[in-house]
């Protein structure tokens, strides 16, 4: 079952015969894998993970083993970080439409705060938050599997637009502020090289434009295939042209300019899968509808996004195959999983594994029609099964 990403069919039956269903699976030795791929083919980059993919506190702290920094959107998620054992040096933060005090707590915590707007620029000044300061730009580009997730361009909420990139020289002199940072994020989950590369070159020309800078921040985006029919970025090649062009920047402004990277759903999404139990099993007129024991109050990206997800039954790998359409028990016609899926004819009592899940999975779910939220659940690098559940609420802010 090679979606199922290195975890065994008999270890995800062990872990619904000790912890119940519906569970959260993460496989610890393909967290590592995803950190160690980037950090290879991009060593002129500084990564931060995005907390926002998965907080779970077991799996911040692998992923701060392995050399990444953490990048928050959030007071809680900046909370999270350092609870896990990233310092101050390793925190890199952006949010939009913070209040006043949201974006003093976040400096107070030592991050690297980069300013989404020329209101958060204004009072950074009054405030006096500190001499320097990093912008995040909208370039005009986006980039990503659904609109909701595009981050640059002319929709976007996000990021100080160049138009505006004067008048934020403006405040910035006016408080007598040094803009020694720029960063963008275009969209989550690019699978374009050309996108990615497009976006770093013009942010490295936009840098150009201001003086005194000493940090660029690529942002985030880096993608991950979920369709049978979507390819996985090419990281030698793309890793090789990043190198290039922070090597001509480097050369024309300085090999003191340091180089970032925001990635998340790259280190965490294939690594983690939601197990279900079948309950029902019902047929219409034009669907066979799968009934499981979950629903988008725990893994919400398909009813938000209309996002695919692979699914695959665990204990039935041979005999007849239907189509079918894995339905949830939350109480809205939107609750799916997957519609007109080929597998293996489920029955009752089935176990599926909801591939792809480790990133907006749990950190997105709810306790919606008053259902508790998943147990989650590591395979450790020596294969056995941890409990690494947390509340949520603990790290709230």
């Amino acid at each position: 079952m090679s979606s199922i990403s290195g975890i065994q069919c008999k270890t995800l039956v062990q872990a619904a015969r000790k912890f119940g269903t519906p569970v959260y699976v993460y496989n610890q030795d393909r967290v590592e894998a995803q950190c160690k791929k980037l950090q290879k083919h991009f060593p002129e980059i500084t990564f931060h993970y995005a907390v926002k993919a998965n907080a779970n506190p077991e799996l911040l702290r692998i992923i701060r083993k392995q050399g990444i920094g953490a990048e928050g959107v959030s007071g809680g998620e900046l909370v999270a970080a350092m609870s896990a054992g990233f310092k101050k040096k390793d925190l890199s933060f952006t949010c939009s439409n913070l209040t006043e005090e949201e974006l003093a707590a976040a400096v107070a915590t030592g991050a690297r705060v980069h300013l989404d707007s020329l209101t958060q620029l204004e009072q950074w000044g009054r405030h006096k938050l500190g001499s320097q300061v990093s912008l995040r730009l909208n370039q005009g580009i986006g980039a990503g599997h659904h609109k909701h997730v595009i981050t640059g361009g002319p929709d976007s909420k996000f990021g100080i637009s160049l138009s505006d990139i004067p008048e934020a020289k403006r405040i910035a002199k006016q408080y007598g502020l040094e803009i020694t940072g720029v960063q963008q994020h275009i969209g989550s989950n690019a699978l374009d090289e050309a996108v990615l590369l497009k976006a770093a070159g013009v942010l490295l020309k936009t840098a150009e434009t201001f003086e005194g800078i000493t940090h660029i921040d690529f942002g985030g985006g880096l993608g991950v295939p979920y369709k049978p029919q979507e390819t996985e970025l090419n990281l030698v090649s793309l890793g090789k042209k990043f190198s290039m062009l922070i090597k001509d920047f480097r050369k024309k402004h300085g090999a003191h300019i340091e180089f970032a990277m925001e990635p998340g759903r790259f280190l965490v999404a294939q690594a983690g899968l939601l197990l279900v139990s079948v309950t029902d099993i019902k047929h219409t007129e034009k669907h066979c509808f799968v009934g499981v024991n979950s629903g988008f109050n725990h893994l919400l990206r398909p009813a938000l996004y209309d996002s695919y997800h692979p699914v695959e039954n665990v204990v039935r790998t041979r005999g007849k195959k239907a189509h079918v359409t894995i339905a949830g028990n939350v109480c809205e016609s939107g609750d799916v999983f997957a519609a007109q899926r080929t597998m293996y004819t489920p029955e009752i009592g089935d176990l599926l594994a909801i591939t792809h899940a480790g990133a907006y999975g749990f950190t997105m779910a709810s306790m919606y029609n008053l259902r508790v939220l998943p147990k989650e659940v590591l395979v450790t690098k020596a294969n056995t099964l941890k409990d690494i559940s947390f509340d949520p609420r603990e790290f709230a802010r």
